[in-house]
């Protein structure tokens, strides 16, 4: 099959019983790149990344018959990583408060084995770190993915206006904390 198809003709393929596997298997060839790289800006840890996507993908499997196509699939499946990168973040801060762990995200940029306190790129991740949960979800999908506030709005459910002010004080502190580094 195809794996560059159209998101209509694969959401066809999907409702077909002979072809709902292979139809899936191009969905996910088609989008899982791009859901990674979402989701690992998000979680930071590639294992969690990747745990985050399966999982994301569990649920589009699940989901994907009562899709009504009101949004497109990849704003679909985007809303899906995004809710379901949340649920890790919020998951992994309650098991570092259960433990009594202070480790934090920042720590975990700083453990990667291919930290460069000196790369400007690694310097970036740290400060957006810093952010706040929505704001670093928001800046990110300004960012990194360019996104227009219309869809942000779509995906998030949160106004576009709301969605500009806290993207312009997300970059204003990203900013000053690149200034200090």
């Amino acid at each position: 099959m195809e794996q560059f198809q159209s998101d209509e003709s694969l959401l066809a393929l999907f409702r077909t019983p002979g072809t709902k596997e292979a139809a899936f298997t191009a969905i996910v060839n088609k989008y899982k790149e791009r859901l990674y790289w979402h989701i690992r800006r998000m979680v930071i840890i590639h294992e969690d990344a990747d745990d985050v996507l399966q999982n994301a993908f569990i649920k589009a499997w699940k989901g994907l018959g009562h899709f009504r196509a009101e949004s497109g699939l990849y704003t679909w499946l985007y809303r899906i990583s995004t809710n379901e990168s949340i649920t890790h973040l919020q998951k992994k801060k309650k098991a570092i408060v259960s433990f009594g762990n202070e480790a934090d995200l920042t720590d975990q940029v700083r453990a990667d084995p291919y930290f460069d306190p000196a790369r400007i790129e690694w310097k970036l991740q740290l400060a957006i770190q810093q952010l706040p949960e929505q704001q670093r979800l928001i800046f990110n999908l300004r960012y990194f993915d360019e996104m227009p506030y219309n869809k942000m709005s779509e995906i998030l459910g949160v106004t576009e206006g709301a969605l500009k002010a806290s993207y312009h004080h997300a970059a204003k502190k990203v900013e000053n904390y690149l200034l200090k580094s």
